[in-house]
């Protein structure tokens, strides 16, 4: 019995309309791992496979026509006459739909007889947990009931649909459904069918809001390479956004696909801040739906607290019994989530955001900043830290969030509470954003105690993280259990620009840190550095390049004033989005660009996803 292993994705091809997705091979067959159809965080069919006379076609092309639709063109040579040209054409067009996922086959040929053939589609019925289908596993067929024109099957939260019109269907063991059209091509012409899969969740919590374009940049980049970046990613982004069910219109960006289709509160965050130069409506929506499910209480189990912001929203609870993990379907296990939601509120206002949306939402700062000061500082020494209380949560809490994604240069994980250097930066941050806002809005008093706390907290980090070394001075990643800094180079060092917590002596030793051959790969900025033990290229964050962490160290580069090192990493992304046909992934490999040709992928990651397409407009944004 072979081992269960996470499947790969880098070569898969994926059709999306958030809640729906569909994975398949290039050649539109659905045959292995995470192929198949899903609506929310449910798989409702798999194994699909499309013959013409009991012959597949033979693939020839695949055509991405926009986020949501994917054209299959392949050749039929056994209903050809003789001679070398191909004369029967097959089109097999994907569209995911909002609650599903649509297919349309049609033959086209060029003879001058008219041709009879069948059509079969085989594919079977799935009602796979998202959480399975990502460790491996698979659960039991589910029972189908065939239907006039379709099939349906279910269990009792979710019902699945199968509609296919002027089909003969047929079941077979295993959830197996036979789909077969008697099918007449007139000479010279074009005949098809068609089927569609849905679903309807009661359970779900999310759904698809209302259609829309996101802007576009007023000034077109003179880089073709960005251009073409930036109109991928913002169809992209189109096609991963979502509204929650208990509060439609308040629109947010899934985080990405397959695994993360739902709301993630520091993924969201960061999507809408680097999209603020274009767009101030998915900040507001994404402001108001996690405000609406901040903490209000004390919960170890879910890590609630009052204040805090959401980590993620699920339709159940997600166990993933590899990696140890039981979440519920409201966690709130972020250290970082807190503090940009305040910066995000404070960008969104200063970006033009209605000052009345921004109003409303003063009470929910002042949670905000009050959850940084008590429970985001459990052990009262000014710095935030964050420890997994119930071993069944997240054991980090940062942006990096892999258990390993903490290490000492000789490659031993650091010991918890962890206080990561970047969430000291989004704290002072957002402390001075949230005292800007309370004095703009007439609450001048409140805003000196968050002006001192910022300072504080910045000659503390100031005190404790910086490490000395021969190639210059620079910032631990974090300060473990007994507050020792934690040695490792690591790219954390550039969330810490333009969020006012170095000085411009300190920015540029962290400027010069994060363009060397060490942390910069050529494609981006690796996660760890190259000198360290754990350092490896396809470690998820121990040596990979994330799009969105260059795209941040970009952006703080450009706003403290370091120009030619944010064009360094900016020409890696580009470079990179070349390789990955504009379509950034959520993390690649970090081998060096002199010795790497392209990019390597890694595996398993998530494309489209949502903070790597907005990365184009951070650095869009940072180069003008």
């Amino acid at each position: 019995m072979s081992a269960q292993r996470q499947p790969l994705l880098h070569d898969a091809v994926v059709t999306i309309q958030a809640p729906a997705q569909a994975w398949s091979a290039a050649d539109g067959t659905m045959t292995e791992g995470v192929h198949g159809v899903y609506v929310g965080d449910v798989r409702i069919a798999r194994g699909l496979r499309l013959l013409v006379d009991g012959e597949a076609g033979e693939h020839i092309a695949t055509q991405s026509l926009d986020v949501a639709r994917v054209r299959v063109v392949s050749l039929h040579r056994g209903l050809d006459a003789p001679g070398a040209d191909p004369d029967v054409r097959g089109e097999l067009t994907r569209s995911a739909t909002a609650d599903g996922v649509t297919h349309a086959f049609t033959l086209t040929s060029r003879l001058a007889a008219a041709l009879d053939v069948t059509v079969t589609v085989e594919l079977a019925a799935d009602l796979t947990d998202m959480a399975s289908v990502k460790e491996g596993r698979g659960d039991a067929a589910p029972a189908v009931t065939i239907t006039d024109g379709g099939a349906r099957w279910g269990d009792d939260a979710l019902t699945a649909e199968l509609q296919a019109p002027g089909a003969r269907i047929l079941a077979a063991d295993g959830g197996g459904l036979r789909l077969k059209w008697d099918l007449r091509v007139e000479p010279h012409g074009t005949a098809g069918v068609a089927f569609a899969l849905t679903a309807a969740d009661p359970a779900a919590v999310v759904r698809a809001p209302e259609p829309a374009r996101l802007p576009r940049p007023a000034d077109t980049p003179t880089d073709d390479r960005l251009v073409r970046w930036l109109e991928r990613a913002l169809g992209d982004l189109e096609g991963l956004r979502l509204e929650t069910v208990e509060r439609p219109g308040d629109v947010f960006a899934a985080a990405g696909a397959p695994w993360f289709f739902t709301l993630f509160g520091r993924d969201a965050i960061w999507t809408a801040r680097m999209l603020l130069p274009l767009d101030t409506g998915l900040a507001a929506g994404t402001l108001r739906v996690l405000a609406a499910l901040q903490g209000t209480r004390d919960d170890p189990d879910s890590a609630e607290q009052p204040g805090k912001i959401l980590h993620e929203l699920r339709r159940g609870d997600l166990v993933l019994p590899d990696g140890g993990l039981h979440l519920p379907p409201r966690y709130y296990g972020t250290i970082d989530a807190t503090p940009l939601w305040i910066s995000l509120l404070a960008d969104a206002w200063r970006a033009g955001m209605p000052a009345a949306e921004v109003e409303a939402m003063l009470p929910n700062l002042r949670a905000a900043l009050g959850w940084m000061r008590d429970s985001g500082d459990s052990d009262g020494d000014g710095l935030l830290e964050y420890v997994d209380t119930t071993g069944r949560g997240l054991a980090n809490q940062g942006w990096k969030d892999s258990g390993d994604s903490v290490q000492w240069r000789d490659g031993t994980l650091a010991e918890g509470p962890i206080a990561l250097c970047e969430v000291q930066a989004y704290a002072h941050r957002a402390a001075l954003d949230g005292a800007e806002l309370l004095e703009a809005f007439g609450a001048p008093d409140e805003g000196a105690p968050w002006r001192s706390w910022a300072a504080a907290l910045r000659e503390r980090f100031r005190a404790t993280f910086w490490i000395d070394d021969p190639a210059g001075a620079y910032p631990a990643i974090a300060l473990d259990a007994r507050k020792r800094p934690v040695d490792t180079v690591t790219s954390n060092i550039g969330h810490l620009l333009g969020t006012g917590l170095l000085d411009a002596e300190e920015s540029a030793l962290v400027a010069r840190h994060l363009v060397s051959p060490e942390l910069a790969s050529g494609y981006g900025l690796r996660t760890l550095s190259t000198d360290s033990a754990g350092y490896w290229p396809l470690s998820y964050h121990g040596g990979s390049v994330w799009t969105h962490d260059t795209a941040i160290a970009v952006s703080g580069l450009a706003a403290d004033g370091f120009a030619a090192e944010a064009a360094q990493l900016s020409e890696g992304l580009l470079r990179a989005a070349v390789a990955f046909d504009y379509r950034m992934p959520e993390l690649y490999g970090g081998d060096a660009a002199s010795d790497a040709p392209t990019p390597v992928p890694y595996p398993a990651a998530c494309r489209p996803q949502a903070w790597s397409a907005a990365a184009a407009v951070a650095v869009w944004a940072a180069l003008r």
